[in-house]
C-alpha cells in the first residue's frame, strides 16, 4: 500500500538507558513526513455563515454599518455559532464514518528470514511481494485472511539496510491463539526466541507469552477462541495516557473499549478501536508512570487506517490537535488518496480512501 521512504543509509541512535526500562512490563522510526506533490485546496473549516442568512437582509444591512459596534458584535457572534457548528459536524462525522485498521508497516533487515519465521511460526500467509528496483526497496505482505477483510503486516525491506533501531516507545504486536503453550512450544522448535514462558498474566487468568521475531520485534501471544482477527493489537508508548485516548477518539473516531491501571508495576493502558477486541485489531495505548518521552528509533513506520474522506479525515485531525505531514490528495502514479499525520506523541498514521484501497488491491 503506502511505501516507506527508502533508507539507502542512517544512523542508528542508542535507545535510552535499558536499566530505565528494563521493569517495564509492557515491554520507533525517525518521522519523516511524505513530500507532498500536490497540494489541495481545502475549504477552510468553520467559515462564517453569511450574516444575512441570520437576521434577514433589512436588518444584516442595518447592523453593517460601518463603525458600528452592535454590528461588529453580531458578527463576530455568529462567526463564531458558525465555527463551532461546523467543528461539531466534523467531529460528529469522524464518529460515522467507515475506518478500518488496514495495516501496520515496519522495516526489517532481512525479508526473506522474516517471511519464513512469520508463516512458519506464528502461522501467517504471505500475502503478496512486490519489489521496487528503482527505489531499491521490497514490500512483503502477510496476516491472517485477505487484505480486504484483515488487518495485516507491511515488512520493507531496503536493499542493503540489515539493521534498524526499534527504539524504547514501540511495544509489540499482539496475536490471538487458541492454545499459547502449544504456539510457544512451536516457536521454539522452529529456533524462535521466546522471551516469556506461556502463563497466566500477573494477577489475572489470561494466558500468554512473549517472543521476538529476526529483528528484534515484540509479538505477544494472547490465549483466546476463535476469532476473525488473530492479528489484534499495535502496542505503543504514550507520554500523557488521557491526551491520547482524546485525541483518538476526536481525530480517529476510535472508541476507548477499555482502560486498566495496574499501580503494582507503574503503567496504565488503555485499548483504543474500531469494535470489539476479540473481533477487531485495536490500539494498546500504554503509559508508563513518570515517562513523557521515548526514542522512537527508525524501524517502526506507521499504521494504515481506511477512510472514505481523506480530506475531511485531515480537517478533523487538524481540529483535534494533531499534524497533518502529508496534505489530502492521490499519490501519484497510482492515484490512490491519502493523508498522513502525527498524534501528539509523533506517531504517524496515514487515511487511505477506502473505494481507491480496493482498487489498488484489484
Amino acid at each position: 500500500m503506502v511505501r516507506i521512504t527508502p533508507m539507502a543509509s542512517f544512523s542508528v541512535r542508542p535507545s535510552l538507558s535499558a536499566f530505565r526500562f528494563a521493569g517495564f512490563s509492557r515491554s520507533g522510526l525517525s518521522l519523516s513526513s511524505f513530500n507532498t506533490t500536490r497540494r489541495i485546496a481545502l475549504l477552510q473549516l468553520g467559515s462564517a455563515v453569511p450574516q444575512s442568512q441570520y437576521f434577514g437582509l433589512k436588518a444584516f444591512d442595518m447592523l453593517r454599518g460601518e463603525g458600528s459596534n452592535i454590528g461588529m458584535t453580531v458578527a463576530g457572534n455568529a462567526a463564531q455559532a458558525s465555527t463551532s457548528s461546523s467543528s461539531e459536524n466534523l467531529l460528529d462525522w469522524v464518529k460515522q464514518d467507515k475506518r478500518r485498521m488496514l495495516h501496520v508497516v515496519y522495516r526489517v533487515g532481512d525479508l526473506d528470514k522474516t517471511i519464513k519465521f512469520y508463516t512458519e511460526c506464528l502461522g501467517m500467509k504471505l500475502l503478496r511481494k512486490r519489489d521496487i528496483p528503482e527505489e531499491k526497496y521490497t514490500n512483503a505482505f502477510l496476516g491472517f485472511g485477505p487484505e480486504d477483510s484483515h488487518f495485516v503486516i507491511e515488512l520493507t525491506y531496503n536493499y542493503g539496510v540489515d539493521k534498524y533501531d526499534i527504539g524504547t516507545a514501540f511495544g509489540h504486536f499482539g496475536i490471538a491463539v487458541e492454545d499459547v503453550y502449544k504456539t510457544v512450544e512451536l516457536i521454539k522448535a522452529k529456533g524462535g526466541k521466546v522471551t516469556r514462558e506461556a502463563g497466566p498474566v500477573k494477577g489475572g487468568r489470561t494466558v500468554i507469552a512473549f517472543v521476538e521475531d529476526p529483528d528484534g520485534y515484540k509479538f505477544e501471544l494472547i490465549e483466546r477462541g476463535p476469532t476473525p482477527e488473530p492479528l489484534c493489537q499495535v502496542m505503543l508508548r504514550v507520554g500523557d495516557l488521557d491526551r491520547s485516548i482524546d485525541f483518538y477518539k476526536k481525530a480517529y473516531g476510535m472508541e476507548l473499549l477499555r482502560k486498566r491501571d495496574n499501580p503494582d508495576y507503574k503503567y496504565t493502558i488503555a485499548m483504543m478501536g474500531y469494535g470489539p477486541e476479540d473481533k477487531n485489531a485495536v490500539m494498546e495505548l500504554t503509559y508508563n508512570y513518570g515517562v513523557t518521552d521515548y526514542e522512537k528509533g527508525n524501524a517502526y513506520a506507521q499504521i494504515a487506517i481506511g477512510t472514505d474522506d481523506v480530506y475531511r479525515t485531515a480537517e478533523a485531525v487538524k481540529l483535534s490537535g494533531g499534524k497533518v505531514t502529508r496534505e489530502p490528495g492521490p499519490l501519484p502514479g497510482i492515484n490512490t488518496k491519502i493523508t498522513a499525520c502525527l498524534d501528539p506523541d509523533g506517531w504517524k498514521t496515514v487515511f487511505v480512501d477506502n473505494v481507491d484501497f480496493l482498487k489498488e488491491l484489484e
